[in-house]
């Protein structure tokens, strides 16, 4: 049990981690699009790149973000059942519900993913439009850090409600 809670631990600074990081690109995203609105509509003037670094901010901040999420129980759910439900029922619920769910989804996602991210670092794939951002294929790859952070924690999950669940106890 010691070994199931050290990993659950160490999953979960590494999403508290990624999340607080990636929580500041909000600023960063913030302060482009007021940049972008100001030079387009005071100055008639626009930049393709800086429109395109906020739409790749937002998504990074999601795909990085949905770990930390998870970890702090973020996530929208529909608590018909879960809400009136026992700590040991939720745990019950939480574990399978990873396992029947979450885990088919990221593999899924992460697999069909793959080849779309190959062929992307294959030509160093760039914005197709006139302007736009060098590098897509970095951000492309951003799906798969998604898929193995949020996976991890959905292990962490798993781990804390098998701990419930047996324990009885809300850690």
């Amino acid at each position: 049990m010691d070994l199931l809670l050290q990993i659950e631990k160490i999953i979960n600074r590494i999403n508290d981690f990624f999340g607080r990081g990636v929580s500041w690109l909000l600023v960063l995203m913030v302060l482009n699009v007021f940049i972008v609105v100001v030079l387009r509509y005071v100055f008639s003037y626009g930049e393709v790149w800086m429109q395109e670094t906020y739409v790749w901010m937002h998504s990074i901040v999601f795909l990085i973000g949905a770990g930390y999420t998870l970890l702090n129980n973020g996530h929208v759910r529909i608590d018909l059942v879960y809400s009136n439900a026992s700590t040991r029922y939720k745990a019950l619920i939480d574990f399978f519900g990873t396992l029947v769910f979450a885990f088919p989804v990221l593999y899924f996602l992460f697999i069909k993913s793959l080849p779309f991210i190959e062929r992307s670092w294959s030509i160093f794939e760039k914005s197709a439009e006139v302007g736009g951002l060098p590098g897509l294929f970095l951000f492309k790859s951003v799906l798969l850090v998604f898929c193995i952070l949020f996976g991890f924690q959905f292990l962490a999950l798993m781990i804390k409600s098998f701990r419930i669940f047996f324990s009885n106890t809300d850690p």
